[in-house]
C-alpha cells in the first residue's frame, strides 16, 4: 500500500485528516490524563471527569466525530486506513459506553483507581511551570474522585459491580495512597525534584505550598475513595469473577482490534502451551545438561552469580545498557531507527505492584520513551537470563519501536493515528512477535538466554487458556482438575507455568481476573501478526517475487497500532 508524496515530502492532509485532527483535539480536553498520557501538551494542570457526565460528553464527542465520518471519500490508502480504523476503533467505545463499562470500571492495575495517581510519573517536572501543572492538577485530584464514585455508585444501582476480589484489591491501593506516612503523594512533592526545579523566591514558595496543599487533598481523597469502595461497594461486589461470553466477546475485539473464534483460541492456547513446554525442555538439556528438567535448568541459572543482580540500581543500569545494545545492533541492519528513537530512558518505577511497562514518548519528544519496573518490596534480586527478552519486549525492537515509530510518522499519519490509536493485540503482540524476532536474528542464542524467551512465551500462552478458560467457563483439561475453570484452579494452573515470584504471580492473577481479555492480546496478537506475515510471505511468493522481511515490518510499524483487522488490509491490496 503506497500514498503519493507531496513535493516537499510530506502528505497533503486531507478531510478525513481534519475530522481526526478535531477528534482528537476534542478529545484531548475532555479526557486530560489520556492527553497527558499519549504525550499531547496543553492539558497538563486539568484533570479527567469520571462522573457519568463526563463519560456522556465522551461518547457526545465520539459520536459526532463518526457522523462527520459519514460521506467523505478516502483520498489515498493512509485515509482509507484511518477511515476503517477510527470507525473500528470509535465504534467500540461506544459499544463499551452503551453497556455501561466505563461506569463500572474497577480493577487491580487498570482503572481510575490507578489512573489518577500513575499519571503524575509521567508528568513534566524540570521547572516551577511544571509543579504548577502538578499543583493544579493534584488539588483537582478530590473532584475527579467524587466522579468516579458517582459512577461506581451508578453502575452499582444497576446491578453492575466487579467482583469482590477486586474491590479489596483497590480499596487496599487506595488505603496506601491515603496514608501520609507512605503515600506517594507525600514523596513526590518533597523529593529531589522539587528542590531542583524549585528555589527559596517568593513564587517558588507559593508553589511549594500549592504542592502540600494538594498532596493532601489527594491522600484525603483516596482515604474518601478507600472507604467508599470498602463500606459501600465491596457489600454489592459479586464472589464470581468470570464475566460470562457476552462481556468477554466485547473485551476481546476491543482488545484485538480483531473477532476471533473464542473455543478455537483455548484449544491453540492449550496446543501452543504445550508446544512451547516441549521447545524449553529441549533448552533445559543445553543448560543442564542431558536429561535436566526445567525446574532443573532454573535452578542453574538462578545460581549462577554472572546471571545475577543485587538491588534495583543494577537492575536499572543493566536495563540501560542491554537497552543501548540492540537499539546499537539492530539500527541500519534489520530496522531504520530514526534518531529520535536512539534515547530509551530505563527507569525504577515509585509503584512496587511488579509490572513492567514502557510509556511512550511525547509528541515532540522532549520527554522519550521510558521502560519502567515496578519492583515488588520483597524482590531484591534479578536474574538477566529472564529478563533479556522484557528489555526488548519494551524497548527496541517491542514497544519503544513500534509507538515511537507511530509518533514520528508526522509527514504521513494524522495526531490521531498517531498518538491515540492504540490497539492493544498489535502493540503488545507486536512486543512479544519481537521477543521471538530476537530470537531467530541471533540475540537469544545463549541457552539461558533463550530459556528466558520461552519462559516469557509460556506465560503469554498460559493467559490465554487461564483467561478464556475462566472468564467463558470452559471446561479444564483433567491434569488441572478438570470440571469448569474456576480462579481457583487458574491459581494453581498458573503457579505452574510462571516461573516468577509469587508476589508476582498473585498480582498477575488477579489482574487478569479484573481486566478480562488483555492479557489474551499478546499471545493471541503475536498469532495474527505471525500469520498477517506469512500470508504477505505468501503473497510475495504467489508473485514470484522474494519475501522482504525488513520492509514487511517497517511497513507494518508506518501505520500506528491498527486494529489487526484493519492491519492486514495494509497487506492485502500490497
Amino acid at each position: 500500500m503506497t500514498t503519493t508524496p507531496t513535493p516537499s515530502g510530506a502528505r497533503q492532509p486531507t478531510p478525513i485528516d481534519a475530522v481526526a485532527e478535531a477528534h482528537i483535539t476534542a478529545a484531548a480536553a475532555l479526557h486530560p490524563l489520556a492527553a497527558t498520557a499519549i504525550g499531547l501538551p496543553g492539558h497538563e494542570h486539568e484533570m479527567t471527569d469520571f462522573s457519568p457526565a463526563g463519560h456522556d460528553a465522551r461518547a457526545d464527542q465520539t459520536r459526532a466525530t463518526l457522523t462527520a465520518l459519514d460521506g467523505l471519500a478516502p483520498v489515498d490508502a493512509v485515509d482509507e486506513l484511518t477511515l476503517a480504523a477510527m470507525r473500528e476503533r470509535l465504534g467500540l467505545e461506544l459499544e463499551l459506553h452503551a453497556a455501561g463499562e466505563p461506569l463500572r470500571d474497577l480493577n487491580n492495575i487498570a482503572s481510575p483507581v490507578q489512573e489518577l495517581r500513575d499519571v503524575f510519573d509521567i508528568m513534566a517536572t524540570g521547572s516551577i511551570e511544571d509543579w504548577e501543572n502538578v499543583a493544579a492538577r493534584l488539588n483537582a485530584l478530590p473532584g475527579a474522585v467524587d466522579g468516579y464514585v458517582e459512577s461506581l455508585r451508578l453502575a452499582a444501582s444497576r446491578g453492575d459491580v466487579a467482583a469482590v476480589r477486586q474491590v479489596e484489591e483497590a480499596a487496599r491501593q487506595a488505603s496506601e495512597l491515603a496514608d501520609p506516612a507512605s503515600s506517594f503523594f507525600t514523596t513526590f512533592v518533597t523529593g529531589a525534584d522539587v528542590d531542583a526545579a524549585l528555589d527559596e523566591s517568593a513564587a517558588c514558595a507559593l508553589v511549594r505550598g500549592e504542592l502540600d496543599r494538594g498532596a493532601a487533598a489527594a491522600r484525603q481523597a483516596y482515604g474518601t475513595l478507600a472507604t467508599f469502595l470498602r463500606d459501600e461497594l465491596a457489600p454489592q461486589a459479586p464472589q464470581q469473577d468470570a464475566v460470562g461470553r457476552d462481556r468477554y466477546a466485547l473485551f476481546s475485539r476491543a482488545f484485538l482490534g480483531a473477532t476471533v473464534d473464542l473455543e478455537e483460541t483455548y484449544r491453540w492456547g492449550l496446543e501452543e502451551l504445550a508446544r512451547v513446554v516441549a521447545e524449553q525442555e529441549a533448552v533445559a538439556a543445553q543448560v543442564a545438561g542431558p536429561g535436566a528438567t526445567i525446574e532443573q535448568a532454573v535452578a542453574a541459572l538462578d545460581a549462577d552469580p554472572s546471571r545475577t543482580l543485587h538491588g534495583t540500581d543494577a537492575l536499572r543500569a543493566w536495563m540501560q545498557e542491554t537497552s543501548d545494545a540492540a537499539i546499537d545492533a539492530l539500527d541500519g541492519v534489520h530496522f531504520a531507527i530514526p534518531d529520535a528513537l536512539r534515547t530509551l530512558e530505563c527507569r525504577i518505577a515509585p509503584t512496587q505492584t511488579g509490572g513492567i511497562y514502557y510509556t511512550g514518548p511525547s509528541d515532540d519528544f522532549t520527554r522519550p520513551g521510558r521502560m519502567w519496573w515496578s519492583v515488588p518490596a520483597d524482590v531484591t534480586t534479578f536474574n538477566t537470563w529472564r529478563e533479556k527478552t522484557t528489555v526488548y519486549h519494551e524497548g527496541v525492537p517491542g514497544h519503544h519501536l513500534q509507538i515511537g515509530q507511530a509518533v514520528h510518522a508526522r509527514d504521513t499519519l494524522n495526531q490521531w493515528r498517531r498518538l491515540a490509536c492504540w490497539t492493544s493485540g498489535f502493540g503488545e503482540g507486536w512486543a512479544l512477535y519481537a521477543e521471538r524476532l530476537m530470537a531467530d536474528l541471533g540475540f537469544l542464542d545463549d541457552p539461558g538466554d533463550r530459556l528466558g524467551m520461552l519462559d516469557s512465551q509460556r506465560l503469554r500462552a498460559a493467559r490465554v487458556v487461564f483467561d478464556i478458560g475462566v472468564h467463558l467457563g470452559l471446561e479444564a483439561p483433567a491434569e488441572w482438575g478438570g470440571g469448569t475453570w474456576d480462579a481457583d484452579k487458574g491459581w494453581t494452573f498458573l503457579r505452574a507455568n510462571v516461573n516468577m515470584p509469587e508476589s508476582f504471580v498473585r498480582f498477575e492473577w488477579t489482574r487478569y481476573l479484573g481486566w478480562p481479555g488483555q492479557a489474551p492480546s499478546y499471545k493471541i496478537g503475536q498469532r495474527l501478526w505471525e500469520q498477517t506475515r506469512d500470508a504477505a510471505a505468501g503473497a510475495a511468493r504467489t508473485r514470484g517475487d522474494a519475501f522482504d522481511l525488513r520492509a514487511f515490518h517497517a511497513t507494518a510499524l508506518e501505520q500506528g497500532a491498527l486494529p489487526l483487522d484493519v492491519l492486514k488490509q495494509v497487506f492485502a491490496t500490497s
